[in-house]
């Protein structure tokens, strides 16, 4: 069996010989690992040295560590020589043209519900509204019940409702924040309550199994119909961009008494006839009206010393009427072609 001194000799002999072998840097670092690994050939010298006389020893164990040194001198040179000439080789097949323009960057926009739903937002701020959230998740009582649907009225039919369980169901409208409120607060009452609403209808693309709604009410001593007219003349003004003629009429709707429904003058034809308006003038744009009695008793509100005025409207309807959009399925599709037209 060879001495140690030769083993050392021989061991930086066979690595000098792989090395020239080598011609990448993957394999430089098994080679690495190879010899100077904890189950490597240098970590087995060192083991040997405990057989040697302490005469020999520190001699020897110099020449391990100088051997160790070696190699990894050796190793990082070639490394370094390996590295720059794969670069060198990358660069000549990855070349960049600095002529080309750069790639266009997609910048983010708010969906077109989101920029109609702000911008009602605003304006009923601005008109002394203060934005009310509900629950889409609520009983039967706070979005029938309370709200003058008795549980077998035949209203209940115009809308068809996911129910959850016996009492509780996903909300068709966002009138069940206004029987929370009643409960909540006093009157003086002025709140926009804008969500999302679930009805088990059919989709097409007129209707949808979800939209969004915004509703209003005001209760007060002495709330008439005038200061129902005033405000949806005022509000639909600044929410058109310009002063619109408005025409009310009557409409059922089970939490108000009278109902009426809105319309106003087409924003395209002026009232001439248009696709947008089917050719009839109007635009009809939201339901409202004076808000029932039995409401505002099952809310603790005393009919008899205030009175007050509710409305709602579908964002995607109003959405559609101001864009002249034909499908609402468009919406939800998530179509950029369709959607980077809102810029």
């Amino acid at each position: 069996m060879a001495s140690l001194s030769d083993q050392i000799s021989q061991l930086l002999s066979h690595f000098m010989g792989e090395l020239k072998e080598i011609s990448h840097s993957k394999d430089l670092e098994q080679l690495k690992v190879k010899y100077l690994g904890k189950k490597g050939p240098i970590q087995a010298l060192m083991l040997e040295l405990k057989h040697c006389t302490p005469e020999e020893r520190p001699q020897l164990g110099k020449r391990i560590n100088d051997l160790k040194e070696e190699l990894l001198s050796q190793c990082d040179q070639h490394l370094a020589r390996f590295k720059s000439a794969e670069l060198d080789e990358r660069l000549k097949e990855e070349w960049l043209d600095v002529t080309l323009p750069g790639r266009q960057r997609s910048r983010g926009r708010l969906h077109p519900l989101t920029q109609t739903l702000n911008r009602i937002i605003d304006i009923l701020i601005g008109m002394g509204f203060s934005i009310q959230l509900g629950p889409d998740i609520d009983s039967d009582y706070y979005n029938f019940g309370g709200l003058n649907f008795a549980s077998d009225h035949p209203a209940r039919d115009m809308q068809d409702t996911f129910y959850l369980s016996q009492t509780l169901l996903l909300r068709t409208h966002t009138s069940n924040v206004q029987v929370h409120a009643l409960e909540t607060f006093t009157p003086p009452i002025r709140i926009a309550a804008p969500g999302r609403c679930f009805r088990n209808e059919d989709i097409s693309a007129r209707s949808h199994v979800f939209f969004h709604q915004v509703e209003g009410f005001y209760i007060d001593h002495n709330v008439t119909f005038a200061n129902l007219f005033s405000t949806m003349d005022e509000f639909l003004s600044k929410l058109l961009g310009e002063k619109v003629e408005t025409r009310y009429r009557p409409s059922y709707f089970p939490f108000v008494e009278p109902g009426l429904e809105v319309d106003v003058r087409c924003i395209s034809c002026k009232g001439t006839g248009c696709r947008l308006c089917k050719h009839a003038g109007w635009l009809e744009i939201l339901g409202a009206g004076m808000i029932h009695p039995n409401v505002l008793k099952k809310g603790n509100i005393d009919p008899e010393h205030y009175s007050g005025y509710a409305w709602g409207m579908g964002i995607e309807r109003l959405t559609m009427l101001l864009h002249d959009i034909r499908d609402i399925r468009l919406f939800t599709e998530n179509d950029l072609r369709f959607l980077e037209q809102f810029s």
